[in-house]
């Protein structure tokens, strides 16, 4: 955010594997200590690890930040199989 503004921008910036900081997050579908499903501006998002706690979410400027362990971050394109849902899609 700046200077009150809402970041349009899609971003994301990983530290050792350990936390994860998002910009640009629309919402967050659900999340658990093993993945955490997200909708972006550039897409649905699948992060999956161990131990994994959202660690701050701000829903004005789109802004998550996330540790844990970090294993694997997955897009699913806004335009990919619109007639399956995004959560059928985590759970195959």
């Amino acid at each position: 955010m700046e200077n009150g503004k809402i970041v349009k921008d899609h971003k994301i910036y990983i530290d050792n594997r350990k936390k994860i900081d998002i910009t640009g997050v629309n919402t967050i579908y659900t999340f658990n200590e093993e993945q955490v499903s997200l909708s972006t501006i550039m897409g649905n998002l699948l992060i999956r690890g161990k131990d994994l706690k959202v660690n701050k979410l701000n829903v004005d400027t789109g802004e998550v930040s996330i540790v844990g362990e970090i294993n694997s971050l997955t897009y699913i394109s806004k335009d990919e199989n619109r007639s399956e849902s995004f959560i059928k899609k985590l759970f195959k």
